[in-house]
């Protein structure tokens, strides 16, 4: 079976490097395609292990445990933040050139 090993990145809702932030998932890859059921209209799959998410500490714990089940496994590296430091004080700067305000 083919599985991804990733991190990852933090929703939306989330202000901290918190919550899925920290775990490594490994995470089945779609075996069959999802079809829509005919009375419902949902999508859904009869593909089982597309339901199976686990999560491990490091991403050597994932690697290790998909060896030992002898998975192929593809991990995919984790995006590095980009952080621009900002200072409420800047925005008060005298030397700020603004064209259009008056």
């Amino acid at each position: 079976m083919q599985v991804r090993i990733y991190r990852p990145a933090k929703t939306a809702m989330q202000s901290g490097r918190s919550g899925n932030a920290k775990a490594w998932v490994l995470e089945y890859e779609p075996a069959a395609p999802k079809q829509p059921d005919n009375l419902m209209g949902w999508l859904g799959s009869a593909d089982m292990t597309s339901q199976v998410r686990l999560k491990f500490a490091t991403a050597e714990d994932a690697i290790a445990f998909a060896k030992k089940k002898g998975m192929d496994f593809q991990v995919f590296a984790e995006n590095t933040r980009l952080q621009k430091p900002k200072n409420y004080s800047d925005n008060f700067r005298f030397d700020k050139l603004e064209f259009g305000r008056f």
